[in-house]
């Protein structure tokens, strides 16, 4: 599979501010959150900003490898699961962050975890919006966002090379 033709490329500073973007209209929602379960590895750096700006301490992963090879979607895995205190109640009062919902399978994937649970995601792709509750920028299906984690001057192939997902 090539690269798509439209490309989003996001500069650290860019994504800090969507992500605190994303804590305002969480903030505004007038809930008490319990938890951020976060969906690694993109939902670490937005759960991060979202828990400072939210005063939210209990912060969980779920770890869930769809991308294999950084350009296509393989077999979901869950490498990692959500611990079963935070599953109660089918995840009410738990807010779920991801960096991206792209085709809305691994949300679908988290939110059958937790289906009462807030999802909340910096950026959505058509085929995944109908599974967040909350994002910031809606993307075409057909762009790849760069992330600031995975640029350098140029993309960079990561360290360690592999299928760890």
């Amino acid at each position: 599979m090539s690269l798509p033709d439209k490309a989003f490329p996001v500069s650290w500073d860019q994504f800090h501010r969507d992500a605190r973007a994303l804590a305002w209209r969480l903030a505004d929602n007038d809930r008490e959150w319990k938890a951020i379960v976060c969906i690694t590895r993109g939902g670490l750096v937005p759960a991060a900003i979202v828990s400072r700006e939210l005063n939210i301490r209990l912060i969980e992963t779920v770890c869930v490898a769809s991308y294999h090879d950084y350009l296509s979607q393989g077999e979901m895995q869950v490498l990692k699961g959500i611990t079963p205190e935070l599953l109660q109640n089918e995840g009410e009062g738990i807010l779920i962050v991801d960096d991206l919902t792209d085709t809305g399978k691994t949300a679908a994937q988290v939110r059958a975890m937790l289906p009462k649970a807030h999802f909340a995601a910096v950026y959505a792709k058509p085929k995944g919006r109908p599974l967040v509750d909350t994002f910031i920028t809606e993307v075409s299906q057909d762009t790849w966002i760069y992330f600031p984690w995975d640029l350098g001057f140029t993309y960079q192939e990561p360290i360690a090379k592999g299928s760890r997902g």
